[in-house]
């Protein structure tokens, strides 16, 4: 299996994972409606019986959150895998000559070789006469 079809069918597992998570969020009930049940009103007609879905849809909730977020660290797996593979693919590779390897080497080691004249930015300023003290 190549790169490329693990990481659609991890894509495509993510959005199916998704969806499946954000209808359970939905299906379950908030904390305010246990007060309406404790008073006969919503146990009645519950689809998982008279004990209630609360345990069942929240440990189906976690194992789905748990899910997803592997998913997602699997699809950044496979991006880095993708780049990686990807940054030789495509740029022609000119070999240098020894000589040609000398002079690259020469100018990228001598800035550090001489010393650094910082320059500056701002002409400095003239002097005023001025009352106010110079800090």
């Amino acid at each position: 299996m190549t790169i490329a079809t693990m990481e659609t069918v991890l894509l495509l597992l993510l959005v199916a994972d998704a969806i499946a998570l954000a209808a359970l969020v939905l299906l379950q009930q908030g904390k305010g409606a246990d007060v309406g049940a404790a008073f006969g009103s919503g146990s009645a007609n519950t689809v998982f019986g008279s004990a209630g879905s609360a345990s069942f849809l929240t440990k189906l909730t976690a194992w789905l959150s748990i899910g997803f977020f592997v998913i997602a660290f699997g699809l950044a797996y496979t991006a880095k895998e993708r780049a990686a593979t990807q940054s030789t693919l495509g740029i022609p590779q000119i070999p240098l000559s020894d000589e040609q390897a000398s002079q690259l080497e020469d100018l990228v080691s001598e800035p550090a070789d001489r010393p650094v004249e910082e320059e500056l930015l701002t002409p400095e300023p003239e002097s005023v006469d001025s009352d106010i003290p110079d800090l």
